[in-house]
């Protein structure tokens, strides 16, 4: 199944933000593991996020990590923050279950 990739309003000033090349490895990243299997855990790049109901999910990408959603064929991308904010940007903006 291929998935709808949808980014917030937050996610696309995130996006642009960035730097070029970070801009052209986030989107191949986002394009490789969003698009088809966004759920498929992995020790490396993708992690459920335990006890809170949004974001669900983590794909790290180098130095970034994009919070995402999945539900019916949509992925919906949050943000896009540096490892460094992450822990500071999901106690702000994470919801509890």
């Amino acid at each position: 199944m291929r998935y709808e990739v949808e980014l917030t309003d937050e996610a696309v000033a995130d996006y642009k933000a960035l730097k070029a090349s970070a801009r052209s490895t986030i989107k191949e990243a986002m394009e490789l593991h969003l698009r088809s299997d966004p759920e498929k855990v992995s020790r490396s790049r993708i992690k459920r996020l335990r006890e809170l109901s949004k974001p669900q999910y983590r794909l790290r990408v180098g130095e970034f990590r994009v919070f995402y959603d999945v539900a019916e064929g949509t992925v919906t991308v949050h943000a896009i923050v540096l490892k460094s904010e992450a822990a500071s940007w999901l106690a702000r903006f994470g919801k509890d279950e």
